[in-house]
């Protein structure tokens, strides 16, 4: 049976994105060329409250998208069929910084589904990425720049990022085998 342990609350959770919009802010200082992108599913609600703290920030809505990755994946072959969720990008992503979201950063193969799946879209001046966990063991040369808690985990454990789920707290949780 897994051993379970709450890592971060509802109450962190708010801290930690708060602390990341600053951060966001203060290293772009031209908010009218910033966009958010969530990764699908967990970076989404995410980049929505990002948002929010974003646009009392700056003074001014900051766009937002979605992003499914799954058809991006260089495990396509190794998976019985991709979970298609929908991808939403209602602006030009040319010329901007685009802050793709995501809620656990690992191996960075998922990240970098997404920069290829962004080059749809357009052609970023530059894309930062924000996460709320970084837990390591990365196989691609891929970082972080904005990050909400650093959790060295081993490669047998799991961390589940639960947030805007009906009947659920949000939380995170760490799973040991």
């Amino acid at each position: 049976m897994a051993e379970s342990t709450v890592i971060l609350n509802a109450a962190a959770i708010q801290r930690a994105l708060v602390r990341i919009a600053h951060e966001i802010a203060e290293r772009n200082e031209d908010s009218h060329e910033l966009v958010l992108v969530g990764i699908q599913k967990g970076g989404v609600p995410l980049a929505s409250r990002l948002s929010q703290a974003l646009n009392e920030i700056v003074g001014h809505p900051v766009l937002l998208g979605r992003l499914d990755v799954s058809m991006h994946r260089d495990d396509l072959d190794r998976r019985l069929a991709p979970d298609v969720q929908p991808t939403d990008i209602p602006f030009d992503i040319t010329g901007k910084t685009v802050v793709v979201v995501d809620d656990v950063l690992f191996k960075g193969r998922t990240v970098r589904a997404a920069m290829d799946a962004l080059n749809d879209f357009g052609r970023p001046k530059r894309i930062q990425l924000a996460v709320l966990i970084d837990r390591g063991h990365r196989e691609l040369p891929i970082k972080a720049d904005f990050v909400g808690k650093n959790l060295p985990t081993s490669p047998a454990e799991s961390v589940l990022v639960v947030v805007d789920e009906p009947g659920r707290p949000n939380e995170v949780v760490l799973e040991k085998p």
